[in-house]
């Protein structure tokens, strides 16, 4: 299967058992919500997991656009990215963890072709409050797949307070040879799919109240799963990225984790502006910016052509074909309003723009004296917070590194 296969069989396969498909949710989050973007599947539902009655019933199966800054110092390894979609289902007081469990074991051998072998799951063994999550436990030893018991790798809460609950992942094996180990000791066990069982809420003072209704919540990242069907070394690798990882390396010399740091800012800066962000020294447009400019100074240090003799690169995001732009735009449903390919591209080039200047008056900043030696702490405090020099800038601008 390619990703829009896998993409497909996922909701088709929930449908298809009374799931009802709930569109999915912009990412820049509406007025009032504590959060910027949406950050996961259950986010535009949380209302609904807390006991209010969803328009489409009690059965729901979609695929959400999601954005993470928290991860954004491992991307560039095998499976972090910045924007990710999110494969759910959810049952709100409908069915419990035995047949959700049960339902994400068919899935991934029936339809994805899994061998149960494969497989490892991990769940709530107990803590200083609640007793082990018997339920999960009793499903996958019914099932044949081994089990490894956790404390705080098996208890799901969106922060301190609110709704919570024990969870149970799924681990497909992806090493070499039979499987060995557990996933919480060799890592090439890879998770693919969160089970949470949503009882409880947390409330200021540490104890649980039991929430009216039981809900399950389930989460599978889509690329991640497809590298893993694929046999795929990393998620860089599915065709979700070839537009990005062919286009690349013919204008700037990239490879390795600078290439996969490189097609990922790109492609999630073109998907939060296709949702209509425009990059700004705040909130949203900030973490636009941010990502850009994250991008941009690897791109200046990884310049196959070099600079000029003006000091300018020779390779520009004036440069990059516009086919990852429209590639990345159709995939997320996002190639009409509020931005169209054509204008996106202008965006980025436009703050593209901006970064020019801002490395011009950097180095005008960086010739004065006082910055011609080594650079302690201070100095780099200074330069960000009286000129909004970052660190990677500075040591771009003086040929750090």
């Amino acid at each position: 299967m390619n990703t829009e296969q896998t993409r497909t069989a996922f909701t088709d396969f929930f449908r298809e058992r009374g799931h009802r498909i709930t569109p999915g949710a912009p990412l820049p989050r509406p007025p009032g919500d504590p959060v910027l973007f949406t950050t996961s599947g259950m986010h535009p539902l949380t209302p609904y997991l807390e006991g209010r009655p969803h328009p489409l019933g009690d059965r729901l199966t979609g695929v959400q656009r999601c954005l993470r800054t928290t991860d954004l110092e491992e991307v560039g390894d095998a499976t972090h990215l910045t924007v990710f979609e999110m494969l759910g289902s959810w049952s709100l007081g409908d069915y419990g963890m035995d047949r959700t469990l049960r339902l994400g074991h068919e899935l991934l051998t029936g339809v994805y072709g899994v061998h149960p072998g494969l497989l490892h799951a991990t769940v709530f063994g107990g803590d200083d409050q609640l007793g082990p999550d018997t339920e999960s436990l009793d499903t996958w030893r019914d099932l044949g797949v081994p089990v490894e018991l956790t404390r705080e790798d098996n208890w799901w809460s969106n922060g301190p307070t609110g709704p919570c609950g024990p969870d149970s992942e799924i681990f497909v094996w992806t090493g070499v040879g039979p499987p060995r180990n557990t996933p919480q000791s060799d890592d090439r066990w890879v998770e693919v799919w969160n089970h949470v069982h949503m009882r409880y809420r947390r409330l200021d003072d540490n104890t649980l109240r039991p929430l009216p209704r039981h809900s399950i919540d389930t989460g599978m990242g889509l690329e991640r799963l497809a590298m893993v069907l694929r046999g795929d070394c990393s998620v860089f690798e599915s065709d979700l990225f070839e537009p990005w990882t062919r286009a690349l390396p013919a204008l700037w010399d990239l490879d390795g984790a600078r290439l996969r740091i490189a097609a990922d800012h790109l492609r999630s800066a073109v998907v939060v502006a296709g949702d209509g962000v425009t990059p700004s020294g705040t909130g949203r447009g900030y973490v636009l910016r941010r990502l850009l400019r994250r991008v941009l100074t690897l791109l200046r240090q990884d310049d196959r052509a070099g600079e000029g003799t003006d000091g300018r690169p020779r390779r520009t995001l004036a440069d990059l074909p516009g086919g990852p732009i429209e590639h990345t735009l159709v995939h997320f449903g996002l190639p009409c309003p509020p931005r169209r390919a054509d204008e996106v591209r202008d965006l980025l080039v436009d703050e593209e723009r901006r970064f020019t200047g801002m490395l011009d008056r950097g180095r005008r900043v960086l010739s004065r004296r006082r910055f011609a030696g080594p650079l302690g702490e201070e100095e780099y405090h200074y330069l960000h917070d009286t000129h909004g020099l970052p660190r990677e800038l500075v040591d771009l601008l003086r040929g750090v590194g």
